[in-house]
C-alpha cells in the first residue's frame, strides 16, 4: 500500500511538473538575430499569392526573454501576412507578448498577395518591414517583393456559377477560345511583348483563326493549363534572334511560379497542343519548360510543321510527342523528359537537322529519342512511318541506350541517320540498331562518343572544341547558323550550336 501511494504521489508531480508552461521572462533588450536581414519574395504577379518564406529568429542570451510586439510596420495595410511559431496574430499583421527561451528560437512564416498598384512605379518593388519591439530596443528585418503586371487569361464565369469549358471529344475540359475582340484584352489572339500573360485552364485558337506570339511575348501557364490549336486553326511564333543573354526576342512558355525553387520543377502545366486538322503551323526562337508535354502534335491536314531555333526543357512526360504528324525541324534542343525528349509515334513523317536531343531524366525508362509506328491496344493499330531522317544530330543521355525503335511489320517503318552522334552501348541482333553495317538506315555514325555538354544538367548543351561532335557533321545538310544564330563552320559541328569556348 506504501509502495502505491508512493507511485501515486510520484505520477501526479511528473504531471503537474509535464503541463506547466509558464516560466519566468524578462523584457526583450533589442538582441535578437535572425537567419535573415532582408527576406526577398520573389517575383509574383499581381493579385497571385507567393510561395511561404521562413525567417528564424534567436535568442541567444542566457535570459527567457519575452518579445513584446512583433508586427508588419505597415500595419493592417500591409499585403504581407505571417505566423509566428504557428500563432496568427492579429490578421497575420501584429502580435504580443511572444516568449522565448535562452538559446532557443521561433519560427516566422511569411507571404504576400500585391497588386502592381502597390509598388513603387520607379522599380514595381513591394516592401516592408518586420518590426520587433520599439524604442530603443526596436530591430527590422526587411521585406522585398518584385510584382509584375500581367494580363490574364482564363475561362468565363457565368450567372448560374458554372464556367466555359471547351469541347474535346465526347468530354470538356476546363477552357476558352481566344476572342479578337475582347472587350477588355482586345485582341486575343495576338501575343505581344509589353506584359506577360498568365493563362488558366486551356486557351484555343479558334477553327479557321491564327494566333500569333510576336518576338519576346512571355506566356505563363496555371497548373493544368495550356494552348491548343483547333482544327483548321494555326499557330505562328515569331520569335527572333536575341543579343543578350536575357533573350529577348525569344518567345519563352514557362509555368506562373516564379520563385526560382521551382525554375526546373517538371509538369507545372498541361502542353501545347496542335490538334488533328491544324494547319500551317510556324514556330520559331521558342522556349518550352516545365511543361507535362512540350509540344503535342497530332495528324494534321497534310502541311508540314516547322519548328526552327527551338528549345525544351524538363517535361515530366515528353518534350515533343507527335502522333501521325509531320514535322520539319531545324536547331531544336530537347533535354529532360519522363519519357522521351522527342517521340515520333503512331507513323507520320519527320526530318529534323541540327538538332540535339539529350535525356537527363533520372530513370533507367527513359530516352532521347522513340520512334514507332502504331498505337498499343487489344489491337495494336497502325500507321505507315514514311520517313524519319536526322541529319547532323546529337542523340544522347545519362543512360546506355537513348535511341528506342520499336515497329509492327503490318505499316511501313522508314528511318534514316545521317552523321549523327547515338548513344546506344547493347550489343544486340536485331536488325534495327546495325549502326555501322546498316548503310541503307545509318551513315556516318559516331557511337558512344560524348558530346561533352557544357552543363547537361542545368540545360546548357552548348559544345566547345573537346566535343566528340566536332566538325563530324556532312556539309550537304548544313544549316549556316546555328540556334543561337552564329555561323557555322564547315565541315559542321553536329547538334543544335556551334562550338565556343566555354564560360571560364
Amino acid at each position: 500500500m506504501r509502495t502505491f501511494s508512493l507511485l501515486l504521489f510520484i505520477g501526479i508531480l511528473l504531471s503537474v511538473c509535464s503541463c506547466r508552461s509558464d516560466f519566468e521572462t524578462v523584457a526583450s533588450t533589442g538582441d535578437l538575430t535572425f537567419s535573415k536581414d532582408t527576406i526577398y519574395l520573389d517575383t509574383v504577379f499581381s493579385n497571385i499569392g507567393s510561395s511561404t518564406y521562413r525567417l528564424k529568429v534567436y535568442n541567444k542570451s542566457k535570459n527567457d526573454i519575452s518579445i513584446p510586439t512583433i508586427k508588419l510596420a505597415k500595419g493592417l495595410n500591409s499585403k504581407y501576412r505571417m505566423t509566428v511559431d504557428g500563432m496568427q496574430g492579429s490578421e497575420g499583421k501584429s502580435f504580443k507578448n511572444i516568449d522565448l527561451l535562452a538559446k532557443d528560437s521561433l519560427y516566422i512564416f511569411i507571404e504576400t498577395t500585391a497588386n502592381s498598384t502597390d509598388t513603387n512605379p520607379t522599380d514595381f518593388l513591394y516592401t516592408d518591414q518586420i518590426e520587433f519591439d520599439a524604442g530603443t530596443n526596436l530591430q527590422k528585418v526587411e521585406l522585398v517583393t518584385l510584382i509584375q503586371d500581367a494580363i490574364f487569361l482564363y475561362p468565363k464565369r457565368f450567372a448560374d456559377g458554372t464556367t466555359e469549358t471547351l469541347p474535346l471529344g465526347d468530354e470538356k475540359i476546363y477552357g476558352f477560345y481566344l476572342d479578337e475582340n475582347d472587350p477588355v484584352n482586345g485582341n486575343e489572339l495576338v501575343f505581344n511583348n509589353q506584359k506577360p500573360y498568365v493563362i488558366y485552364g486551356y486557351a484555343a485558337a479558334p477553327s479557321g483563326k491564327k494566333v500569333v506570339f510576336n518576338a519576346g511575348s512571355r506566356v505563363h501557364f496555371h497548373a493544368n493549363s495550356g494552348l491548343i490549336v483547333s482544327n483548321n486553326a494555326s499557330i505562328n511564333i515569331n520569335g527572333s534572334k536575341s543579343n543578350s543573354a536575357l533573350f529577348e526576342n525569344e518567345v519563352i512558355f514557362e509555368g506562373d511560379r516564379l520563385e526560382p525553387e521551382y525554375s526546373d520543377v517538371p509538369g507545372q502545366w498541361g502542353t501545347i497542343w496542335l490538334t488533328d486538322g491544324s494547319t500551317n503551323n510556324v514556330i520559331d526562337h521558342l522556349t518550352i519548360k516545365n511543361a507535362t508535354i512540350g509540344l503535342l502534335i497530332q495528324n494534321n491536314d497534310g502541311t508540314t510543321v516547322s519548328i526552327k531555333n527551338t528549345q525544351i526543357y524538363d517535361s515530366s512526360n515528353y518534350g515533343i510527342l507527335a502522333q501521325t504528324a509531320k514535322i520539319n525541324g531545324e536547331n531544336i534542343v530537347i533535354n529532360s523528359a519522363g519519357l522521351a525528349s522527342l517521340a515520333c509515334s503512331y507513323g507520320g513523317n519527320y526530318k529534323f537537322t541540327h538538332s540535339t536531343f539529350n535525356n537527363n531524366w533520372n530513370s533507367s525508362s527513359q530516352v532521347a529519342v522513340a520512334i514507332d509506328n502504331f498505337i498499343e491496344g487489344a489491337i495494336p493499330e497502325v500507321k505507315d512511318l514514311t520517313q524519319a531522317t536526322f541529319n547532323n544530330c546529337i542523340i544522347y543521355g545519362s543512360y546506355s541506350n537513348e535511341l528506342s525503335l520499336t515497329k509492327k511489320t503490318t505499316a511501313t517503318f522508314n528511318y534514316q541517320f545521317n552523321n549523327c552522334l547515338i548513344k546506344y552501348d547493347a550489343t544486340t541482333t536485331n536488325q534495327d540498331y546495325q549502326f555501322t553495317t546498316d548503310a541503307t538506315h545509318y551513315t556516318g555514325i559516331l557511337l558512344n562518343q560524348s558530346p561533352k555538354f557544357y552543363k547537361a544538367s542545368q540545360n546548357k548543351l552548348t559544345i566547345d572544341e573537346t566535343s566528340g561532335a566536332l566538325a563530324k557533321g556532312n556539309s550537304a545538310y548544313l544549316i549556316p547558323l546555328d540556334i543561337l544564330g552564329n555561323t557555322r563552320t564547315t565541315p559542321p559541328d553536329l547538334g543544335a550550336y556551334q562550338n565556343k569556348p566555354f564560360p571560364k
